[in-house]
């Protein structure tokens, strides 16, 4: 199981900034877009050998002041369910709130670890102000400042006390996990594959407490499954059914080598799912895009071509990905997903050989080498693939510094143009000879 930290508190008291000092970025994974959803902020970080997710909640509630309220009322109570660890973020210059309060009500019944965290602590009147929120009743505070960074090292090494082990499974089957947003048919596509109503396919939320693992070994396919269908929560603030299916899309896709990316013909590729895309990206996971309810797209001669040329546009510059369009309900190209997704397992786990790795690529690095900087020449003597879960190769040259971002991206479109890769996260490196 995955290590999930959930940021929760009420507007304006640094969540974002945190947020952004755990996961060393100046922004969330994702592009903004328009209407009451806002972005996701959620991203991996690691301290002391301790990989985790980070989830900042802030932005996820409505605009009108009485589902402002409640929608944070209900991340924090989704929070509860789902993370490994809450940070309750709380803001020393304003002291504590009305609504500061309510969410310590909700923390206090909760049985998961919960860290106080009392940012924009910059001086010793500051720490000694601090004190008035050991009232909540939920422990030792933690005075931080998310802008500088002071007092988060010491968080850290709390919170990372509570973390499970990961427990080791069985690996030899591969896994895979069918993700996306609620309602573009994960529940269909199960039931279709098995054979069986093994999920209740409705439109009423539900709730899944944990992913469901099914053993598939059928028409030759031996694999796990980890079904993430009925992500959605009982709620009418949309934006928290999306919330809650995103903590369990994340615990799924962590699990997973291959990740399925369910996105729906008629709504196409919209930014929740680009969310997905970039979390496995990240992850280092194999990825399969499919493109349900085809069914119901008008069609021509170009349509799979526009519609095909759309999501690698998106998803650039990793656009290297197999897209498979299918119709669960009209059992359109049911099989052919899970064919694909082995073989991108395959390109994920593949390896090549040194003296075949460097008959194919030093013949296109002699032919098109590094630009030279300052009269500097970049001379690349051999390559090797490096142990990894994924695809990683290293370059041996003499001045590694001087090899800049477009010609890795060069390397590895070469390498996906001559080794079978699809699907596979490849990492280039330039190391020193």
């Amino acid at each position: 199981m995955s290590n999930i930290v959930a940021i929760v508190g009420r507007p304006n008291v640094g969540k974002s900034t945190l947020y952004n000092r755990l996961t060393e970025s100046r922004k969330a994974i994702v592009d903004d877009f328009s209407g009451v959803t806002r972005d996701r902020h959620y991203g991996v970080a690691e301290w002391t050998d301790h990989p985790f997710t980070v989830i900042d909640t802030g932005g996820y509630v409505a605009n009108s002041d009485d589902v402002f309220e409640a929608a944070i009322r209900e991340q924090v109570v989704i929070a509860i369910e789902e993370a490994s660890v809450i940070l309750f973020v709380v803001d020393v210059t304003t002291g504590i709130t009305d609504l500061d309060d309510e969410i310590a009500v909700l923390l206090r019944r909760s049985k998961k670890p919960v860290f106080v965290v009392v940012n924009k602590v910059d001086n010793n009147s500051q720490q000694t102000e601090a004190s008035v929120f050991y009232s909540f009743g939920l422990g030792e505070i933690y005075n931080i400042s998310s802008m500088t960074g002071s007092g988060t090292g010491e968080l850290l090494d709390e919170v990372v006390k509570h973390f499970e082990d990961v427990p080791l499974e069985d690996n030899t089957r591969p896994k895979y996990a069918i993700v996306g947003r609620p309602n573009v048919g994960k529940s269909s596509i199960i039931n279709s594959l098995i054979g069986k109503q093994r999920n209740i396919v409705t439109p009423v939320a539900g709730t899944t407490r944990d992913s469901i693992h099914i053993h598939y070994n059928q028409y030759g396919h031996d694999f796990m499954l980890i079904d993430t269908a009925g992500l959605r929560k009982k709620t009418k603030v949309k934006e928290n059914i999306e919330f809650y299916s995103v903590m369990r899309t994340i615990k799924a896709l962590e699990e997973a080598d291959v990740v399925i990316i369910m996105i729906d013909a008629v709504e196409g590729f919209e930014s929740q799912d680009m969310n997905i895309f970039h979390l496995a990206e990240k992850n280092k996971k194999g990825i399969v895009i499919v493109v349900n309810k085809w069914d119901l797209i008008e069609k021509n001669s170009k349509t799979v071509k526009v519609f095909e040329e759309m999501i690698r546009e998106k998803i650039a510059p990793f656009t290297d990905v197999p897209i498979v369009f299918t119709s669960v309900t009209e059992k359109q190209r049911v099989l052919k997903v899970i064919e694909v997704a082995n073989q991108v397992y395959q390109n994920r786990a593949r390896k090549i050989s040194t003296s075949k790795l460097n008959d194919v690529m030093l013949p296109i690095i002699e032919n098109y080498p590094p630009p030279s900087i300052k009269g500097k020449y970049v001379k690349i003597k051999y390559a090797t693939q490096i142990a990894g879960t994924s695809p990683m190769f290293a370059f041996f040259c003499n001045l590694p510094q001087y090899v800049k971002e477009p010609y890795y991206r060069f390397i590895e479109n070469k390498l996906r143009e001559n080794f079978e890769l699809s699907g596979a996260p490849v990492q280039v490196w330039f190391r020193q000879k």
